[in-house]
């Protein structure tokens, strides 16, 4: 559980005004319920921690399905009995490591426990707050504490620091509270009860491993797996006290992390640039490479026998060590650095034509020979893997279910938790076996003329429901492998195909298939669409299919966002392995993409042509899907999706770009001046009710919003800022259109897994060996309170989510909206595909219910829609407006001009800085807009 402050909860929801503005009472500063008042903190236009409404109760458990036993990764903890205390610490001088202030108290812990600590044991977060079970002997008391230096080595005096730490009681944690909590008795949880007693169960795993947010690393869980380049994998568990229906649960689940590879530096530095550095000179990108790669990395000596000072890499000189010199002195007497390090440490410089390191800061720089420093052990990589890294790291992380379920019991059975001294001092006990949870298994929707069979079904000799018509298209080879003959061949297959599947498609392009190089995508796209058009007699191109080399670098960005932004042309991209293996499989799901792409449906729920989803297709319903991301290096990636009603398989598009780090999406609704028009209203929201209306002639009248990226903590801030955007884009096109809400936040990434029962039963298991798609608990390990289910829609194949640092960035947000289905072959923002793993259900939280869905009502709807994804035939993990959202993002990130590199090089803009806007500016440069033709259609499949 992640800390969250509630300042009050009101036990029904509050009452929207005439405007639907849920910050109309909040702008006065309180929201009254009887006798409680609490008021609401203001920023930016909107609470930024308010509790003040309550989220949607559970309405009672789902039926349907057929029933089954699982089990989860979830191991029962009993509530401790004793008080749970707080303290503030101050530790002066201030120290920024949490490794050091946690020596710091480790050693005040040995010197004073059994003195003026009164034999307490106390659990220490790192920073602020020092937590025990009993009182201290004492309200304040300093201490001063002195820490000896080890790294300097055995002879001689040691060097040691004097730190005066403040120990201040500041609050008793409230234990009743959380029993009443988990007894389903209070809607309110007591965060600082749930956060002492996480932080004590990893107060010892935090002292054996490497920590690293809530999971623990060590090279000794695993023999580390060699990624490439100087990094290696460590596997690692993650592990977090939950509360759930069944008591206190701890979480555990296994993790995988990159690391840097404790090598010598010349080691890690050939390997990052993947030749010899001994025999050659270094060019000036190899410099750069180097810089990028040590840049912040830890490094300890090795020339000075058993003194190793550890120092951080600020940077690289630019010239190589032999031409390096400094002062000595205040009289400017200058030294060689390879004269220094003979006279010094006898130390003789082998390498001199590389360059140093340089330690501490630019006023006062050290120089460091490479081959006298190695990489510091347990340093974790945040930075951008390549794709072969992150191939290797997946081949560690993917584990089969039965596996991965061996390996948490192992994990929980060697942290003996009821051995553990921290544990046995806060009255924390630990159950050994995993949870055993009641499950459904919920019925597959009927496909049109078939029915879906373990999460999939075959598409190969069925026609597509609306098969749209494509009468001028063309075709560009990029790829100088390919020969003419070749790609003639396939545009052939593929038109083929097309009209198998039930479109009408022109065997014969507008124009021979043109020929050009990448770096001249741009000329090459002009050309041939204005040779398209005056060939068609004006008549605009309607589908350009690429053929891209396999490596192609931004050439694939490049080309989309010429096509989608400048020319309005809708593309096709294929790579030359799969044009020289045509396979039919291959031909068939690209034919499923450029359908939707063009505006057609390929399979359509027979429950949603028969109208008989309920609260769905009852009476118009809009569903978007929106999303916020947040990869590591701070690109912002906030899509927003929209269903039409009422086949729910009809998506069109809207992008935008947002504040740098922006959780809540701010262009959900807008106001703004026009000179002439005078007030204006927009937004995502408002432009999608339009379109919506347009499209089917009817205003929705009921809301469904599928919203991803949102963290516990987050709940209620998200909420209330969007409920109100919906509310607000509402009323500015009709007064008093207020249609009911339902808001639900999607969450992927969490630590909640699923294993069959029994792993040797065929009939409760796919052929990888999870548990079978439509698997849905909102049971046992579940909210106590609130409407929260998990849902594994998705069979066999898994999507195995790659760690948030490992992603590409911008540093830019982007928002996505959309009204129209397709998909995209560059999943590898969010997702690689694997025929093992163990899948990982979805935890579906409904905060906000106006549509008084039941639970059955809720998770089948949501369970149906993991059916009609748009280019696959088989059901997905995440429901399809929220993963639409992230294929939007992904393209948008391709829509900003090429800038500038460090190494002066052009790049794409995803993933560097955004042009015209420097570092720290607030500034958000507009995406440039789409055109009409494009927005139309599913173009990001």
């Amino acid at each position: 559980m992640r800390p969250s402050s509630r300042p009050c909860t009101v036990a029904h929801k509050p009452v929207l005004n005439p405007t639907g503005d849920l910050l109309a009472n909040a702008s006065k500063g309180l929201i009254e319920n009887g006798k409680n008042v609490c008021e609401m903190e203001m920023g930016s236009g909107f609470p930024t921690s308010s509790k003040s409404l309550s989220l949607a109760p559970r309405p009672g458990y789902g039926q349907v399905g057929t029933k089954c036993i699982v089990k989860a990764n979830h191991f029962l903890a009993e509530l401790p009995d004793k008080d749970l205390n707080h303290y503030d610490v101050t530790i002066t001088p201030e120290v920024a490591s949490r490794t050091m202030n946690r020596a710091i108290m480790a050693e005040l812990v040995r010197l004073y426990k059994e003195s003026d600590l009164g034999m307490r044991l106390p659990a220490y977060d790192g920073r602020k707050s020092l937590y025990t079970a009993g009182e201290l002997p004492f309200a304040r008391k300093e201490f001063i504490i002195k820490l000896i230096d080890e790294e300097d080595g055995i002879n001689g005096p040691k060097r040691g620091r004097e730190y005066k730490v403040v120990i201040k009681f500041v609050a008793r944690a409230n234990m009743y509270h959380l029993g009443q909590f988990l007894a389903g008795k209070r809607a309110d949880a007591p965060q600082e009860a749930l956060q002492i007693l996480d932080i004590a169960l990893r107060e010892l795993s935090s002292k054996r491993y490497c920590p690293v947010g809530r999971s623990f690393f060590s090279p000794d869980i695993r023999a580390p797996q060699r990624l490439g380049d100087g990094l290696e994998s460590w596997c690692g568990f993650y592990q977090s006290i939950r509360p759930t229906q069944m008591g206190l649960s701890l979480n555990i689940d296994m993790a995988s992390a990159a690391f840097i590879e404790p090598l010598p530096v010349i080691e890690f530095v050939a390997q990052l640039l993947g030749k010899d550095i001994l025999s050659r000179p270094l060019s000036d990108s190899d410099r750069v490479k180097i810089k990028k790669g040590l840049r912040g990395v830890k490094v300890e000596v090795t020339h000075r026998g058993s003194v190793r000072r550890k120092y951080r890499v600020s940077g690289l000189t630019s010239q190589p060590t032999r031409e390096l010199v400094f002062p000595v002195d205040d009289n400017s007497t200058m030294k060689s650095v390879i004269e220094y390090f003979q006279e010094m440490y006898g130390f003789t410089i082998q390498h001199s034509h590389l360059p140093c390191l340089q330690v501490g800061n630019q006023k006062k720089a050290n120089y460091l020979p490479m081959e006298a420093c190695k990489i510091v052990e347990g340093q974790r990589y945040t930075k951008r893997l390549n794709e072969r890294q992150i191939t290797a790291l997946l081949r560690v992380t993917c584990q089969r279910p039965r596996d991965r379920e061996n390996d948490i019991l192992q994990t929980v059975q060697h942290n003996a938790y009821n051995q553990d001294p921290y544990a046995k001092e806060f009255g924390i006990k630990i159950s050994e076996k995993l949870a055993s949870v009641e499950a459904r298994i919920l019925p597959a929707p009927l496909e049109k003329d078939c029915l879906p069979q373990v999460g999939q079904w075959n598409m190969m000799n069925k026609k597509m429901i609306n098969g749209m018509t494509v009468s001028r298209w063309a075709c560009i080879n990029f790829s100088r492998s390919v020969q003419d003959s070749v790609a003639r061949g396939f545009c052939n297959e593929l038109a083929q195909m097309c009209q198998v599947s039930g479109m009408e498609f022109n065997s014969e392009p507008v124009i021979p298939i043109y020929n050009a190089r990448p770096e001249h995508v741009e000329k090459a796209l002009k050309h041939v669409y204005h040779a398209s058009t005056n060939r068609a007699k004006a008549k605009e191109l309607e589908l350009l299919l690429a053929i891209l080399p396999d490596n192609n670098g931004s050439l694939y960005g490049d080309l989309k966002r010429i096509c989608e932004t400048d020319l309005g042309i809708i593309s096709q991209c294929c790579l030359s392995k799969h044009v020289f293996k045509i396979s039919k499989q291959y031909l068939a799901n690209l034919s499923l993409k450029i359908n939707v792409k063009m505006g057609g449906r390929n399979t359509v729920l027979l429950d949603a042509i028969s109208c008989r989803i309920p609260l769905v297709s009852d009476i118009p319903t809009i569903i978007f899907g929106a999303d916020v991301t947040h990869p590591e290096n701070g690109e912002d990636s906030s899509p927003s999706i929209a269903a039409d009603w009422p086949e729910v398989t009809k998506y069109a598009g809207l992008v935008c770009a947002q504040a740098h780090r922006q959780e809540l999406i701010q262009d959900l609704y807008k106001t703004w001046q026009d000179p002439v028009r005078g007030a204006v209203s927009g937004g995502m929201i408002r432009d999608l009710l339009i379109s919506f209306r347009k499209a089917t002639g009817q205003k929705p009248l009921r809301i469904i919003f599928y919203r991803d990226g949102v963290s516990e903590g987050q709940f209620y801030q998200v909420l209330l800022y969007e409920l109100d955007a919906i509310r607000k884009a509402c009323a500015s096109l009709e007064p008093n259109y207020q249609p009911p809400v339902t808001f639900i936040v999607v969450q992927k990434r969490h630590h909640t897994r699923l294993f069959a029962n029994n792993h040797r039963d065929r009939n409760s298991t796919d052929k990888s060996g999870n548990i079978l798609p439509g698997t849905v608990v909102d049971s046992k390990i579940c909210h106590p309170t609130e409407f929260d289910f998990y849902l594994c829609s998705h069979a066999g194949i898994q999507m195995v989510l790659i760690p948030r640092d490992v992603m590409s960035s911008a540093k830019m947000t982007l928002v996505a909206i959309v009204i129209s289905p397709t998909i995209l072959d560059r999943l590898n923002f969010l997702s690689r595909t694997l025929n093992l793993g163990t899948s990982r259900p979805a935890h579906y939280h409904v905060l906000w219910d106006e549509n008084n869905f039941t639970a059955d009502g809720i998770q089948s709807l949501t369970n149906n829609l993991c059916y009609t994804y748009a280019r696959c035939t088989r059901s997905v993990s995440v429901v399809p407006p929220a993963y639409y959202a992230h294929l939007a993002a992904f393209r948008a990130r391709f829509y900003m001009e090429p800038v500038m590199q460090e190494n002066g090089s052009a790049g794409s803009g995803a993933g560097h800085g955004t042009k015209g806007t420097r570092k720290g500016e607030s500034g958000v440069r507009p995406l440039p807009a789409l055109k009409e033709n494009v927005k139309r259609v599913m173009f990001y499949c």
